[in-house]
């Protein structure tokens, strides 16, 4: 079955301007709908998207999509004293989470143009956001296959790949970000300033967030993404 009324997505830059408060999670940006909660031009795409393949049996369902700055950060801190308890130092702590987890006010999330995806036909058993349950016999593998084969057709990549070369968060099947708002939005973040901009009152393990983790963070995790995500 085809998608011919679909064509092939290819880059290209928005003229307006992003404001601050929405590159980093701290605006109230529309979303399409309660169940596809995204930014309404990603909205659309995904569920067109989302009835392709559900005509071939797969259905596309968001775990997570937009999140603002405060979730984001109850996300943060919950791990951090979850890893606290177990004993990591504050260090060691924060390299754990972002091997999936971002620091508020730096989540592709806050834009509205990311997406974590299951195969809602399937029953739901523990933690579903896991790399096992998308390859060998996992339960979301038919979603994968129709998603490599389709998903760019939609203007949605994979920004966590499993590409060797890639560095930052850890290889993420179930993560796709829609290109054609994602890069003009990715383009307009570079230019703040994280070491005045990121807020972290009330953020655990703020202390260790100097000047030097940032740099390295910004190279690592915020531009350690497929490249086609990068194309400026």
């Amino acid at each position: 079955m085809g998608f011919a009324s679909f064509p092939i997505w290819s880059p290209f830059k928005k003229k307006e301007p992003y404001s601050k408060e929405l590159l980093l999670g701290m605006s109230k940006l529309p979303l399409f709908s309660d169940t596809i909660p995204l930014n309404l031009e990603v909205g659309e795409a995904f569920m067109e998207m989302q009835n392709a393949a559900l005509k071939q049996g797969v259905f596309l369902e968001i775990v997570s999509g937009y999140r603002s700055y405060e979730r984001q950060k109850s996300i943060w801190n919950r791990k951090y004293k979850s890893n606290e308890l177990v004993g990591l130092s504050p260090q060691k702590n924060i390299k754990k989470i972002i091997e999936y987890s971002t620091l508020p006010g730096t989540s592709r999330h806050h834009w509205g143009t990311d997406v974590d995806i299951i195969d809602g036909s399937q029953i739901r058993e523990g933690d579903v956001l896991v790399e096992e349950k998308f390859h060998d016999q996992g339960p979301y593998v038919k979603l994968k296959k129709w998603m490599d084969q389709h998903a760019e057709k939609f203007g949605f990549y994979l920004p966590y790949t499993q590409n060797p070369k890639r560095k930052g968060f850890y290889y993420e099947p179930w993560h796709y970000s829609y290109a054609p708002l994602a890069i003009p939005m990715l383009n307009s973040y570079l230019k703040l300033d994280l070491n005045k901009e990121l807020l972290t009152s009330g953020l655990e393990g703020s202390n260790y967030l100097n000047a030097q983790f940032l740099a390295k963070y910004k190279t690592e995790n915020i531009l350690g993404i497929a490249k086609i995500l990068k194309e400026f």
